[in-house]
């Protein structure tokens, strides 16, 4: 209701600031314009419906604002966010002499501030005010702009109209100030003398009195203001040490970094407290999902998903070890991985947790070596072997791509490849021996182009092997890809390396062939001893991967 409450008054100020720098705009064509538009201003603003509304806003949207600030049990945080609430708090000191200056006077003392009023003050009485008021517009409105685009870009379409948008937001406060500049350097060339500036302030019923007004307001103003920024982070301060207690939780992270709670804060705010980067595209408002986190030992301590987390979770298709750091509020030691890096983007936030954060799955594995590489390399050039090599990866790559398999590694002068990650076992059995097809027709062609340059041809062995092992993005830093472990693959790797023993281009498990739904009858069949298996392991021996019939 917060967020929501926020986001309305928000949208009030900005329309209203947007309506003002329209009416600044029209400086460009005459001065006569600009009073027009102001008279269209006053209708809509300076109305009874206008003027609840618009005040209303400002002290909701001032109110929360100050309230968030209390609210934070840390004021680390990201610099996007950072800057959007020093503009926030400008805006205010930038503002309260204005208001007081034209409303204000307008309402207790009857003056009539016209823009050639406004435009004389500031052009010519009080040309400093007249450069802050310049410098307000541009806060305003960029303030305004960041919290919209950081609200809209959790929205699927917003990549789409970003670039429109961007050059609205520039194009706006551009022809607000060239409206300003233009109207207020004709004015202040009409005013040839002084009495000519008094005569103005005498057509608009400014007074000595409203004068005084607004002086002894504006700076009443300012020391309130500042009481309540005081006040906000006094009590901030004091609540933080009438919560502060000994034995307080903490966060153990995965790579072993071990993070104290402060009082009442959530997983991500501790995080930024301890320096730790954690993505957070909506800045800890529950829209994006991208700090969500995988909770381990300590969840059962945590009180269930609110319905808001629930909506963004729901949203990603997320299992109930996934939760939001903003929301997570630890009472007890946690345990938890972050999901996304750092870096994530609003785009990352619309992607559903997938296998790329773990996940068990059936799948499978195929490992393809070369033998007696080394026998081949002896005595060749190092840029002859590095030739060689790239030139077997890029047909044996190939040969997986094209099966739609996703090549997991190479190592050395093998390579281990995934089949059927996303289309399931059967699909991916079916696949994985198109490869092996495709990898040893491959080898085949390099061979009968390179065989003046090789003492032999090359020569393959594959293992193919279907079961359950555990998929995921893993690896450190920056070096990360999709791999799989689990007992599946180490099998696989074993049955290639069975291909020496018993001479041939292929073992494949019956499980491989029986989820295929290839017949492999017609090749010899084994039990072969597995390392680590109790049961030996049915298998079937192609010498020749080019015998294989796989059928349409």
């Amino acid at each position: 209701m917060q967020q929501t409450v926020r986001l309305v008054s928000g949208l009030v100020l900005f329309v209203f600031v947007f309506t003002h720098l329209v009416n600044h705009a029209l400086g460009v064509i005459s001065l006569q314009a600009l009073e027009q538009g102001l008279e269209v201003f006053k209708a809509l603003w300076w109305s009874l419906p206008g003027t609840a509304a618009l005040y209303s806003a400002f002290l909701v949207h001032a109110g929360l604002g100050l309230w968030r600030l209390y609210s934070r049990r840390s004021l680390a945080m990201p610099r996007w966010e950072a800057t959007q609430q020093a503009l926030g708090l400008m805006i205010p000191v930038l503002l309260f002499e204005h208001v007081l200056g034209t409303r204000g006077a307008a309402e207790l003392y009857g003056s009539d501030p016209s823009y050639a009023f406004v435009l004389g003050v500031l052009w010519v009485v009080l040309p400093l005010q007249g450069v802050l008021q310049a410098v307000l517009v541009i806060v305003a409105w960029l303030h305004g702009c960041l919290g919209l685009h950081y609200w809209l870009r959790t929205k699927r379409r917003y990549g789409a109209l970003a670039p429109w948008l961007f050059g609205f937001a520039v194009a706006v406060p551009v022809l607000a100030l060239a409206g300003y500049v233009a109207a207020g350097a004709r004015l202040r060339a009409s005013l040839t003398n002084d009495a000519a500036m008094a005569a103005l302030l005498a057509d608009s019923g400014y007074t000595q009195a409203a004068g005084r007004f607004v002086m002894q307001a504006h700076v009443i103003a300012l020391i309130a203001f500042a009481a309540l920024i005081g006040l906000t982070l006094a009590a901030r301060a004091l609540r933080q040490r009438l919560q502060r207690r000994p034995g307080r939780p903490r966060l153990f992270l995965s790579g072993g970094r071990v993070v104290p709670v402060p009082p009442g804060a959530s997983a991500l705010e501790a995080l930024r407290a301890a320096g730790i980067d954690h993505a957070s595209v909506c800045g800890g408002r529950a829209r994006c999902s991208t700090c969500r986190i995988r909770v381990g030992e300590g969840a059962e301590d945590l009180p269930p998903p609110g319905p808001v987390e629930q909506r963004v979770l729901r949203r990603v298709a997320a299992p109930p070890i996934v939760r939001l750091a903003c929301q997570v509020h630890p009472t007890a030691d946690l345990h938890l991985t972050a999901l996304l890096p750092a870096t994530a983007t609003a785009r990352d936030g619309f992607a559903p947790v997938s296998y790329r954060q773990g996940e068990e799955r059936e799948i499978a594995i195929l490992f393809a070596d070369l033998r007696d590489f080394t026998g081949l390399a002896d005595g060749r050039l190092p840029y002859d072997v590095v030739f060689l090599l790239n030139r077997y990866f890029d047909v044996t790559g190939q040969a997986v791509v094209e099966a739609k398999g996703r090549l997991d590694k190479f190592i050395g002068d093998g390579l281990m490849a995934l089949f059927g990650i996303e289309a399931g076992p059967t699909e991916g059995c079916r696949r994985a021996l198109m490869a092996a097809h495709g990898i040893a027709a491959a080898i085949a062609d390099l061979n009968a182009v390179l065989h003046a340059e090789l003492p032999g041809p090359l020569r393959i062995g594959i293992g193919i092997h279907v079961g359950p092992a555990i998929v995921g993005e893993m690896g450190y830093g920056p070096i990360k890809s999709v791999t799989a472990i689990g007992d599946a693959v180490n099998v696989a790797s074993r049955l290639e390396n069975m291909t020496k023993a018993f001479g041939a281009q292929l073992v494949v498990s019956d499980a491989v062939a029986d989820r295929a739904g290839i017949d492999l009858s017609a090749f010899p069949a084994e039990v072969a001893d597995v390392r680590g298996k109790r049961d030996g392991l049915s298998v079937r021996i192609v010498r020749r991967v080019a015998d294989l019939r796989l059928g349409a």
